[in-house]
């Protein structure tokens, strides 16, 4: 199922008189292909979580439109859409056994008895839970009680499925295990899913395409890689990365550019004021190098070494520097020199945040 967004805005009214309606979505258009894994990215109260309801037809748009294939469905009642939804909490009832949850919306359906159990076991086995159908909710862990919500919303053969926050009520090991999941079941399945998180990591790591968000503005749309390799503005580029990007407060003279007093990088730019992105990756050490760093300390990671150090030009408290773990430092060293990778240095216009490409 190819997904249409088109100018899709959400305004919800001041909640206070005489205060200000919040546009939670602002003129949002994507394409997402059929069978395509999409996810919304962004911090809370981006706008992601009221574009997936307006997906689902649980929050009607103010303006634009939604179109599944050829069919304009903007005003379509959700039961009719074709979607699978799984919330945040589950919504598993407390009292009915897995068996009976999956099956519900066929029963809703009208589905035979039959058939309703065939296909309850069918999905139960799609997420691996085929075992656990007697067990009443409180009887699961928390994955198993998610894998129940996803198996309860496949069980629908929906075109689209719709995931909210998914895996934020886990514990890391889960999540790490349950997102490796969801990507198995959707590659299987070959449904078209839009999956909302503000968890860059799990976004990047089971996403076919990325849609970050801003305060209900689309900042970048692309693959994950791609976003963090080319980021549109200073926004996404601090978003994406585990240890986050560097920034500096930076100049351009003459082509070159700099950082305090030393030049870290080259340009064809004008002059002006800027904040420079580095990767923490980004760093080559180097005794001769072009870049001063005062040395914190050195964290040891087995495969690599993280080295945490300011500097003055800095706009957050430390520098973190990822350099590979057979790179000898310096023992007690205070400070560090460094030259830096041309890829992995990113200039920002100081006034709009907007890159310089």
């Amino acid at each position: 199922m190819r997904i249409s967004i088109q100018h899709l805005t959400k305004i919800f009214p001041s909640r206070t008189k005489g205060g200000d309606a919040v546009h939670a979505v602002e003129d949002m258009n994507i394409e997402i292909p059929s069978g395509k894994l999409v996810g919304l990215l962004g911090p809370s109260g981006c706008g992601k979580s009221t574009t997936l309801f307006m997906l689902s037809g649980l929050e009607s748009p103010t303006s634009g439109k939604i179109i599944f294939d050829d069919q304009d469905v903007t005003t379509l009642a959700a039961e009719k859409r074709g979607i699978g939804l799984v919330f945040q909490n589950y919504a598993l009832y407390p009292h009915m056994t897995v068996e009976q949850n999956i099956r519900f919306p066929l029963d809703n359906m009208r589905i035979k008895k039959e058939e309703g159990n065939a296909r309850a076991l069918d999905a139960a086995r799609l997420v691996q839970i085929e075992d656990l159908m007697a067990r009443k909710p409180n009887e699961l862990s928390g994955g198993q009680q998610q894998r129940v919500a996803i198996a309860r919303a496949l069980v629908k053969m929906p075109n689209v499925l719709l995931l909210d926050e998914p895996l934020s009520n886990l514990d890391a090991r889960l999540r790490l295990q349950t997102r490796e999941e969801i990507k198995r079941i959707q590659r299987t399945t070959g449904i078209t899913t839009v999956f909302v998180t503000h968890d860059q990591e799990e976004a990047m790591s089971i996403c076919d395409i990325m849609v970050v968000m801003k305060l209900g503005v689309v900042q970048q749309i692309g693959e994950p890689q791609s976003i963090y390799d080319d980021p549109n503005n200073l926004f996404v580029a601090n978003f994406l990365g585990t240890p986050p990007i560097n920034i500096f407060k930076g100049r351009i003279e003459g082509g070159k550019v700099f950082i305090g007093g030393e030049a870290v990088g080259t340009t064809e730019h004008e002059d002006q004021e800027v904040y420079v992105g580095i990767r923490p990756e980004g760093f080559i050490y180097d005794g001769e190098g072009a870049f001063t760093l005062n040395v914190d300390h050195i964290e040891v990671m087995g495969r690599d070494k993280s080295v945490v150090a300011t500097h003055e030009s800095s706009t957050k408290p430390t520098v973190r520097c990822i350099i590979d773990s057979d790179v000898a430092l310096p023992a007690n060293a205070t400070q560090l020199k460094f030259n830096i990778k041309p890829y992995k240095l990113f200039l920002f216009n100081a006034e709009t945040e907007e890159r310089l490409r």
